[in-house]
């Protein structure tokens, strides 16, 4: 039964209780780790029962958005880094209504990098667009992100793009190029003095590394990427399957 009172809103309680609760992780004024208002704020602030607001929190918790803690309470959960599909960074946040933005620290063309041109099928001489990238959700840091392509290819992407939208759709919009699959390391490592100071940890915390060659749908290797995560900020979600 769907709430149709004098302010003509109609959303269910337990729905306005939820926009409530997104709208402050999108305008990062929750961000994870955050407390949430418990069951009984929530019901007092809305003016519903307590089901209700149990019933608020029980849908958010499904979506991934908050984590309860028994004895605790109910906290913003880190955002979840899905391995079962190949999504960029914008896409990742906007599935949990988090805003994201990219700063662009540097790019040039670089020359010299066998291992990463042999990675991305090139021959070893070959000039590399680098581009080191901030990332961020909520106002807050949450990776550290070298990119390569071939610069003879994709030199032609401008700052002013990257800080715009996600490097995967100026690719597929701008390049015509479908991306269709990645190959991933995925390890742990520690923040050196540089990505201790970026991304607002001390030197020597705990970073989750992701290396991954990503392929367009005709086999060829188009970009590598070397990501440096908040080991704090994030959780890896795996689905196997059998």
């Amino acid at each position: 039964m769907r709430a149709t009172g004098g302010n003509g809103n109609a959303l269910p309680a337990y729905r306005r209780i939820q926009a409530t609760i997104r709208k402050k992780i999108e305008d990062g004024r929750l961000k994870p780790g955050d407390a949430v208002d418990s069951e009984r704020e929530l019901a007092k602030i809305h003016s519903v029962s307590l089901m209700t607001a149990r019933h608020a929190l029980a849908e958010l918790q499904r979506e991934g958005l908050v984590e309860r803690r028994r004895g605790s309470g109910t906290f913003v959960a880190p955002p979840k880094l899905e391995f079962n599909k190949l999504m960029s960074f914008t896409e990742q946040m906007s599935s949990r209504s988090m805003p994201a933005h990219s700063r662009v620290l540097y790019s040039t063309i670089i020359r010299g990098e066998h291992d990463i041109a042999a990675r991305l099928a090139l021959p070893a001489a070959s000039r590399l667009f680098m581009i080191e990238r901030m990332r961020e959700a909520g106002d807050e840091p949450f990776a550290l992100e070298t990119c390569y392509l071939s610069a003879d290819l994709y030199a032609g992407i401008a700052k002013a793009q990257l800080e715009r939208g996600s490097l995967f759709s100026i690719l597929e919009h701008d390049y015509r190029i479908v991306l269709a699959y990645a190959d991933e390391d995925v390890d742990a490592t520690t923040a050196d003095p540089k990505a201790a100071e970026l991304l607002g940890v001390s030197r020597g915390a705990p970073l989750l590394r992701i290396r991954q060659t990503i392929f367009s749908t005709d086999g060829k290797a188009v970009l590598y990427v070397l990501g440096l995560y908040r080991s704090d900020r994030h959780v890896l979600h795996i689905r196997r399957f059998r």
